[in-house]
């Protein structure tokens, strides 16, 4: 029964989901998925528990604060899609829907998950983006066949260490929270492919970073990193490394072992100067060193035969006129105009040098 005081929008939305879980238990076994999204609901009537067929529910887009314990009644269930929604909390029910293979709960208003999410062992996907969740529980670590895993925009401050335990995960999304520190357990998703660490408060990474010897993507940029461990070598399977807006002041060595990168990004960062290893990325296709304190460039730069794009924008001390310098990232990446010619840009540089430091014209 509806509740006496929903509103009469209320109670039209309501008796418009009723009518379709009716219409969905007269079709019995048959009818495995039920949209019940973007009806404006409040409140989701208790007969949801009654379809055990379903295999697929869509409740997105909606007003919802709480679920019914009979959601966990559905026990087929391998999707569920409830974001958009106004959720603070779970019910433990939860932790019944064992078959469910894919959580979506991104923008609700979630502070914490109960401990029987770690219930749901055959998750290969959990968005939970834009929530306010400040920790994780420790049973997190108990959903082993993720591969997917979204934590964006929330109030993170730390990782639990059982994150360590999510050994299937390919991608982890931790962008927009305020992480300080990663634990060392990091170091245990070997699968992991992608790891978006960007916008945080990172004053350093752990060296079990180096053990992530899968991953094609990492991204840094709007952190506090003053240094990158030597470690980061260890990952040569990488193709796209962002660390721009960090303070560094120099690069490892062990940047030259990352021969599949296709992409290095160093923007807005504090470098006065490259190692020569930074000629071995002979991948490299792009490469962004804008806004830096970059004295001089290694003459190993121009190994770099690949660079169809060379970004050395405001860098005074490198005495570059504009004209040279071509159009920014940005006006390249947003106007789509071209960029300077990588292998002119080098030529006028080192021309300079050759004749003493006299300005370019």
């Amino acid at each position: 029964m509806p509740l006496p005081e929903m509103t009469r929008i209320e109670q039209k939305t309501y008796d418009e989901a009723l009518k379709r879980i009716q219409a969905c238990l007269q079709q019995g076994k048959e009818y495995t998925r039920l949209d019940l999204g973007g009806l404006g609901l409040t409140t989701l009537p208790p007969e949801i528990g009654q379809l055990t067929a379903l295999t697929k529910l869509d409740l997105s887009g909606n007003l919802l604060s709480t679920l019914p314990p009979e959601i966990g009644q559905l026990t087929a269930l391998t999707e569920l899609n409830l974001f958009l929604n106004w959720l603070s909390a779970l019910p433990p029910e939860i932790g019944q829907l064992t078959a469910l293979t894919e959580l979506n709960l991104w923008q609700n208003r979630l502070v914490d998950l109960p401990p029987e999410i770690g219930q749901l062992t055959a998750l290969t996907v959990l968005n939970l983006r834009s929530n306010q969740l400040s920790t994780l529980p420790p049973e997190i670590g108990q959903l082993t066949a993720l591969t997917s895993l979204d934590l964006s925009q929330y109030s993170l401050s730390i990782l639990p260490p059982e994150i360590g335990q999510l050994t299937a995960l390919t991608s982890l999304n931790l962008n927009h929270n305020h992480l300080s520190t990663l634990p060392p357990e990091i170091g245990r998703l070997a699968a992991l492919t992608k790891l978006d660490l960007s916008y945080n408060d990172l004053s350093a990474l752990p060296p079990e970073i180096g053990q992530l010897t899968a991953l094609t993507g990492l991204n840094l940029t709007y952190n506090h990193l003053t240094a990158l461990p030597s470690e980061i070598g260890q990952l040569i399977a990488l193709i796209t490394l962002d660390s721009s807006f960090n303070r560094l002041s120099a690069l490892p060595s062990g940047i030259g072992q990352l021969t599949a990168l296709t992409e290095l990004h160093l923007q807005r960062n504090r470098l006065s100067e490259l190692p020569p290893e930074i000629g071995q990325l002979t991948a490299l296709s792009e490469l962004n060193l804008s806004s830096n304190k970059l004295l001089e460039l290694p003459p190993a730069i121009r190994q770099l035969t690949a660079l169809t794009k060379l970004f050395l924008h405001d860098n005074p001390a490198l005495d570059l006129p504009p004209g040279v310098l071509g159009a920014e990232w940005f006006k390249v990446k947003s106007e789509e105009l071209p960029p300077a010619k990588p292998a002119d840009l080098l030529a006028c540089y080192f021309a300079k040098g050759a004749q003493g430091g006299m300005a370019l014209t």
